[in-house]
C-alpha cells in the first residue's frame, strides 16, 4: 500500500504527478539507459563561486534567497546557462526546511547554520515542530519557475539534508568538528535520539515530496557529516531514518541519489538506504567504489582542489576520472555521473567548471 505523508495527509499518487516531457544525459544514465556522453553536473555550481550569482544575490540573507522564488529559480538556471552542465541542482539549503517549519535559525556568513536554542533533551525534541505542506509554497513555486524555463534536456534535481546532519546542527547549534553534543545524545538516550531522528526524517519527506511534487526530475540527499560515524552506528542509529525518507512513496518516485562527504567506509550501507545513485567523495577511487555499492550508479568525484590547479594537471585528473568511470562500469557499477568530490569552493575560477563540463562531453561522446 502507498504510504501517508508524515503530516498525516492523503498520499500523493507517484502517478498523478506530472513528469516533463524529455529526458537528457542526467536521467538517461541514473535510469540505466545510457545516453550520448557521461553526464555532469556540480554540487554547489548554483551559487557562491558566480559574479552572476552575487549581482542578484546583493544583500539579500541567505535564508531570503532561498525563500524568494524568482531569485532561487535565477539562481538555479545560471550554471546551466554559463556551464552548460546536464542538470540543475534546485537552489537551497540544508537548514531551510527547518527554517520553514519555525527552527530558529540563521545562517550566518563565514559560519553556516547557528540554531538558536540547541535541543538538547526531552523537552526540546518534544518541543520540535512538525513542517505541514502549506509553508512550503514559495519552494513549490520556485521549483515551478524553474521548470518553466529549463530545456527538456537538462533535469532538475531536488535536494535536503539528510537526518543525521540535520540532527548535529540541531543538537551542537552550529558546525562541529567533533559533534560530541550529538554523540553524547546518541550514546546516552537512543530512545531520544531516535524520536529526534525520526521527526527530523518526516520533516525531510515533507520537503522532499513538495519537489517532487512541484516537477523536480530527481532528488538527491545530501549527509554532510555522516562521516564522523562508525559503520556500526551508523547502521543502527542512521540508515533506518535515511532508508524511511528514500522508501516513501512520492520520493521514491524519481531518481534518488545519497552523498556523504568523508564515507567511503559507509558506502555500503548508505546504497542499503535505497538510491539509484550513491556519490563518492575524492578519497575512494571509482572503480573502488564500485564494488562496496555493486548494481548502484556512481556519483563524483574530482577533488574541488583540482580546479584551481593549470589546466594540463586538471585535464589528466578529469582524464582520470572518466577512465575510473569505465572501469566502475565493468566492475559492476550501473553508470557514471560525473562531479566533484564535495561542492564547488567560493574562489574557483568559474571558466575551470565551463572547462571541465566540456571536457568530459568530449572524452565521453559516443
Amino acid at each position: 500500500m502507498p504510504s501517508t505523508s508524515p503530516s498525516g495527509d492523503a498520499p500523493t499518487s507517484a502517478a498523478a504527478i506530472g513528469r516533463r516531457p524529455g529526458t537528457g544525459p542526467y536521467l538517461d544514465e541514473v535510469t540505466g539507459k545510457g545516453g550520448p556522453h557521461t553526464p555532469v553536473w556540480f554540487m554547489r555550481q548554483a551559487g557562491r563561486s558566480l559574479p552572476e550569482y552575487k549581482q542578484v544575490r546583493g544583500t539579500s540573507s541567505m535564508l531570503e534567497a532561498c525563500f524568494d522564488p524568482a531569485m532561487t529559480c535565477e539562481i538555479t538556471l545560471q550554471p546551466v546557462r554559463r556551464h552548460g552542465v546536464d542538470a540543475a541542482i534546485f537552489f537551497s539549503d540544508i537548514v531551510i526546511p527547518l527554517a520553514a517549519a519555525g527552527v530558529d535559525i540563521d545562517i550566518v556568513p563565514g559560519v553556516g547554520p547557528v540554531v538558536a536554542e540547541p535541543i538538547r533533551d526531552e523537552a526540546g525534541i518534544a518541543a520540535f515542530p512538525e513542517l505541514t505542506p502549506d509553508r512550503l509554497e514559495k519552494i513549490e513555486e520556485a521549483v515551478r519557475l524553474i521548470i518553466g524555463e529549463l530545456d527538456p534536456g537538462v533535469a532538475l534535481i531536488g535536494f535536503a539534508g539528510a537526518p543525521f546532519t540535520l540532527a548535529s546542527y540541531l543538537i551542537e547549534g552550529g558546525p562541529s568538528r567533533n559533534h560530541e553534543h550529538t554523540k553524547s545524545l546518541m550514546y546516552s538516550r537512543p530512545d531520544l535520539w531516535n524520536d529526534l531522528m525520526s521527526r527530523i526524517a518526516d520533516l525531510t519527506t515533507v520537503f522532499l515530496r513538495a519537489q517532487v511534487g512541484a516537477g523536480v526530475d530527481a532528488v538527491q540527499l545530501f549527509d554532510s557529516w555522516a562521516g564522523a560515524l562508525t559503520q556500526r552506528d551508523y547502521r543502527s542509529l542512521v540508515l533506518p531514518h535515511s532508508t524511511r525518507i528514500f522508501a516513501d512513496d512520492v520520493v521514491s518516485s524519481v531518481p534518488r541519489t545519497h552523498f556523504g562527504v568523508g564515507t567511503g567506509e559507509l558506502l555500503g550501507a548508505m546504497g542499503e538506504a535505497g538510491p539509484e545513485v550513491v556519490g563518492v567523495d575524492w578519497r575512494i577511487p571509482l572503480d573502488d567504489a564500485a564494488t562496496r555499492v555493486p548494481g548502484k550508479v556512481l556519483q563524483g568525484n574530482l577533488d574541488p582542489a583540482m580546479l584551481f590547479a593549470d589546466r594540463s594537471a586538471l585535464d589528466a585528473e578529469v582524464t582520470r576520472i572518466v577512465a575510473e568511470g569505465r572501469r566502475a562500469r565493468a566492475a559492476g557499477a550501473r553508470g557514471h555521473v560525473f562531479n566533484l568530490g564535495h561542492g564547488v569552493l567560493p574562489s574557483t575560477d568559474p571558466t575551470a567548471v565551463t572547462h571541465v563540463v566540456e571536457l568530459v562531453h568530449e572524452l565521453t561522446a559516443e
